[in-house]
């Protein structure tokens, strides 16, 4: 009888330690990321309000134009890798099963008005009203960079789609989407009619954004990602000579990165 009971006991333990073991298993693992790449972007026309109250000036260039200054498509590896646009992205799924995630999304980009371009100037300068067109080149003294740097910091929640997995798991496609604010750290150079500021960063101002990604990931720990990106960024209070400048433009923006996944805590089987 009592070894009837114990084999009984013992059968009980098993399937409820199987049983444990089982839902244990379900549970999702963590899963941190990191990636880093280089970036290049296309502008929206765009206003930029100049406010210097000790000169009498209160106008707007307007409409003009911007680009990027890439960086990596000459002597890439000749130069420290924080010199040309970068990107990187610093994340974890917190549900891995359902494919949620939260992330920390930095894009070093670089917006500068185009030189030798007619725009359009509107408002009040030297205390009378004008509305006029000027030649915005550095030679008659205008250039406006934020050269060291527009960058977009964004705080995202991302959510991945399985698209594809191999049988044994080595490749694997995933889309993944991506939306969130988080504030702008400029680095302002600027020159208006001659009157340069003093280059430097600072918090100027906030962003938002939203992401389309395809990402390859091999042997469940590399990946390469290609990402899409449209942002919209207000700079405000950006220092300039004897005054601020306002600033605000949206952005279309494509990104090649390369990663490492680390799985974290409990592995999920079967």
């Amino acid at each position: 009888m009592q070894k009837s009971t114990a084999t009984l006991t013992f059968l009980v333990c098993i399937l409820l330690t199987g049983n444990l073991l089982a839902q244990e298993n379900k549970k999702s693992k963590g899963e941190l990321y990191f990636s880093w790449g280089y970036n290049t972007e296309w502008y929206t026309r765009s206003n930029v309000r100049i406010n210097q109250p000790s000169l009498g000036n209160d106008y707007t260039f307007n409409r003009v134009k911007g680009h990027d200054r890439r960086g990596w498509d000459s002597k890439l590896l000749q130069k420290p890798i924080t010199i040309p646009q970068y990107s990187y992205r610093l994340g974890y799924f917190f549900n891995p099963e359902k494919g949620w995630g939260f992330e920390i999304n930095f894009d070093h980009t670089k917006f500068i008005i185009e030189d030798e371009q007619d725009i359009s100037l509107t408002g009040k300068l030297n205390g009378r009203n004008v509305d006029t067109t000027i030649r915005f080149a550095n030679r008659d003294g205008f250039f406006y960079y934020l050269n060291n740097g527009a960058n977009f910091l964004l705080f995202n929640v991302v959510k991945r789609y399985k698209i594809f997995e191999s049988s044994h798991g080595n490749f694997k496609l995933d889309f993944l989407g991506k939306a969130g604010v988080g504030p702008v750290i400029p680095h302002v150079e600027n020159s208006f009619f001659g009157n340069k500021n003093k280059p430097h960063f600072q918090l100027g101002g906030w962003n938002v954004g939203v992401e389309a990604t395809l990402k390859a990931s091999f042997f469940k720990y590399g990946f390469i990602e290609y990402a899409n990106k449209l942002d919209y960024a207000r700079y405000s209070n950006l220092k300039i000579y004897e005054g601020t400048a306002k600033h605000a433009f949206g952005t279309y923006e494509m990104i090649l990165n390369v990663g490492a996944n680390v799985p974290i805590g409990k592995r999920s089987k079967g």
